[in-house]
Parts: C-alpha cells; sequence; structure tokens
C-alpha cells in the first residue's frame, strides 16, 4: 500500500476529482464526513466511479477529541483541508456558523498535527475571495487581503492561521489560494453550473427565463479536474508555500452568460436581472497571476475561459436524462 491520505469535505467537486486523482497514484484516500451523509451528497464520487475504493469516516472537525482520534487511527502521510461552509450567499445569511467553522476547524487540525504528527504534510484550500477589494491587477502571493464577505473573512483567518503554523512550529502547510474553479460535479446554486443547467432547460423549452444577480463584475475560472492537480503537486515540494491557482485572466458574467446562450441558440432577452440576486458588496474585478505554481510546480494549465465552458456544456448535455 502507498501513501495514505485523508480529505476533508470529499462530498464536494475538488474533493471527488482529488480522490479521484489520488486514488490513480495508488494512495489510500481516507473520506472525511460531517454525520450521516445522504447518497446524493456522494454524487460526484458515484459519477467518477470511485466512491467503493474510499474508507470513509465520520468526524466533526469542530471536536478536537475527534480530530486527535483520527489521526491516531490513520496515521496519514497527506492531509488535504477542503472543507469549508464555502458559499458567499450563505456567509451573509449565516455569518457566525461560516466563521465559527472555517476557523476552528483549521486550528483544531493544526493543534493536532503540531502536538502529535509533526511529520504530516498538510494542504489548507484558500480563497481567491480573501482579496477582496484589489487596488493593483494581477494578483500576485504578496497582494494585500481586503475581505468583503464574511466568507472571505474565514477564509483570510484561516490562511494566516496557517502561515503562523508553517513559520512558528517549522510544519509542512501549503495554501492554495484557488480562484473560481468549474466542473459537471459543482452545485447547482455555484453561478456557471446555475446559468449552463437553467441555459439548456430554456432551450428545451422547460422555463423561460433565467434570473440573475449582478453581471458586471469580473472573474477568472478556470477547470476544477486540472485545478486539483496543482493540490497534490503541493505536498510533493520539499518545502511548503502558498500559490495561487488561477488562469491568469478575468471574464464578466455578462460574456459567460451570452456565451452560453450563443452555443445553445438562446435569445438574449431570456436574461432577466434580480436585484433579490445581487450581493450585499461584491468584487468588481479579480484575476491572479499563476506564475509562481507554473514555474515551482510544473503546473500545466492553459484553457480559455471558452474551453472551460465547452467542455462544461458537453458534459451536462451528455449527461441528461
Amino acid at each position: 500500500m502507498g501513501k495514505t491520505a485523508v480529505i476533508s469535505g470529499i462530498s464536494g467537486q475538488d474533493g471527488a476529482y482529488l480522490a479521484k486523482l489520488l486514488l490513480d497514484k495508488g494512495y489510500r484516500v481516507i473520506g472525511l464526513l460531517r454525520g450521516n451523509t445522504d447518497v446524493d451528497k456522494l454524487k460526484g464520487l458515484v459519477y467518477l466511479g470511485i466512491k467503493d475504493k474510499i474508507e470513509f469516516h465520520v468526524t466533526d472537525l469542530l471536536d478536537i477529541t475527534q480530530v486527535e482520534n483520527l489521526f491516531i487511527l490513520f496515521l496519514p502521510d497527506e492531509f488535504y483541508n477542503l472543507a469549508a461552509q464555502s458559499s458567499v450567499y450563505i456567509s451573509f445569511k449565516e455569518p457566525i456558523q461560516t466563521f465559527q467553522f472555517n476557523t476552528i476547524s483549521v486550528f483544531n487540525l493544526l493543534e493536532t498535527i503540531k502536538k502529535k504528527h509533526p511529520g504530516v504534510k498538510f494542504y489548507q484550500a484558500s480563497s481567491s475571495e480573501m482579496y477582496g477589494k484589489v487596488n493593483n491587477l494581477p494578483i500576485t502571493e504578496n497582494s494585500v487581503l481586503h475581505p468583503l464577505s464574511p466568507y472571505a473573512i474565514s477564509k483570510a483567518a484561516a490562511h494566516f492561521t496557517c502561515i503562523h503554523y508553517r513559520e512558528s512550529y517549522g510544519l509542512h502547510i501549503s495554501c492554495g489560494v484557488l480562484f473560481n474553479h468549474e466542473s459537471y460535479l459543482r452545485q447547482e446554486h455555484f453561478f456557471v453550473k446555475k446559468v449552463i443547467r437553467e441555459s439548456i432547460k430554456i432551450s428545451r423549452g422547460e422555463q423561460e427565463f433565467m434570473y440573475v444577480g449582478n453581471l458586471d463584475v469580473k472573474r477568472d475560472f478556470g477547470y476544477a479536474p486540472k485545478y486539483v492537480e496543482a493540490m497534490y503537486l503541493m505536498l510533493q515540494k520539499n518545502e511548503p508555500s502558498d500559490y495561487l491557482i488561477c488562469s491568469g485572466k478575468s471574464v464578466s458574467l455578462r460574456d459567460i452568460v451570452y456565451y452560453v446562450f450563443e452555443k445553445l441558440n438562446i435569445d438574449k432577452s431570456a436574461c432577466k436581472i434580480s436585484d433579490e440576486l445581487y450581493r450585499p458588496a461584491d468584487i468588481e474585478d479579480i484575476y491572479g497571476n499563476n506564475t509562481k505554481a507554473k514555474s515551482t510546480l510544473n503546473w500545466d494549465y492553459n484553457l480559455s475561459v471558452s474551453d472551460v465552458l465547452d467542455l462544461l456544456i458537453e458534459e451536462e448535455l451528455k449527461n441528461l436524462i
């Protein structure tokens, strides 16, 4: 048996693709669940044909005793922390719960590693949302953080916690600052998934309009299966560090909607703006510089946003029932 890796947040798109990558490389993969998880929440693993190859373990990351028992039981070589309340929209509605889970869970994991398992290599899923109000683009690993949502604030706190433990205690902790990344396994409340699913329904005559929020903001979008490769590469390095994982370009949400509409022969008038879908605060434009990831990790990424959208539309249509 090869190395053992634990993945928290395995039911999400990143967890599923990462699990597949690690299994393909001969890892023993432990998938953490927060409680009784129904089959629907593991449908990404089923879709990829790997659910039966993963060992699942129920762990409450807010309970440090359970976290300590987890490490004693599995003695992992690598730990990929993807667990979080990851919706910006939900974080405005539930800011306290978002901050508590996204920070205390990280403290519990790092305290356990520091005290009892200092040889474990740890990956933290940071977020481009941490940068928020940006004065200079593109963003680099040295850009100033100015978070604009409870989610972003919680991720920034967890990010600095990881840096503190790495620098103060010499732990192998790497943070991947992932910009927006999409796949067929994306949850339906995320923007690109929503646009593609609802556009297909419009094209099939199953609904008349699609309601969206602010389409003038710009984001850096990439392809999730390629982004998880960078997570793996970070923990294969001898020296831990932080990396921006991004495409290096931004595109407006309006351009995404219109590109999908054109692909599916939908008139632009089918897109309706809803004030209720606007965020209290939003980032106008954000994109990153992926030079460090490409040069240091030898991460290979060259997909344009249209390449990604074409892949997603094709896979969505292929899986229509």
